[in-house]
């Protein structure tokens, strides 16, 4: 394997990792259901009823592997859930089950989260 595609599979091994978590999966959940605009930091406190503190290390988390993008407005922080990592990600996934191995039918893909 070429240190390119090795240096890709260590790069999205660190991006599983830092969804390894029901709090970053939920927090990455609800940035996408608010893309594009994203959500202030506020207010995803307030949907998943985390502190601040531990807010703070999921976001940071995310973050450091290019999986959300923050923006300061004024006194607030503006998270948005960066889709072309997450492309990049699934495209990733979607090669490696289903066109290289064929090991997922890519149609049970399309209809499993209907």
């Amino acid at each position: 394997m070429k240190q390119a595609a090795l240096d890709e599979v260590v790069r999205f091994a660190d991006m599983f990792a830092a969804m390894g978590t029901e709090s970053r999966v939920r927090i990455m959940q609800q940035l996408l259901s608010a893309h594009p605009d994203g959500m202030v930091v506020g207010e995803i406190q307030a949907a998943l009823g985390l502190s601040g503190s531990n807010l703070s290390h999921h976001l940071e988390k995310l973050r450091n592997e290019g999986l959300i993008e923050v923006q300061r407005e004024g006194t607030y922080l503006r998270c948005r859930a960066n889709v072309e990592a997450l492309q990049e990600l699934l495209t990733f996934l979607y090669s490696e089950c289903c066109t290289r191995s064929k090991a997922v039918n890519p149609r049970n893909i399309l209809k499993a989260r209907k």
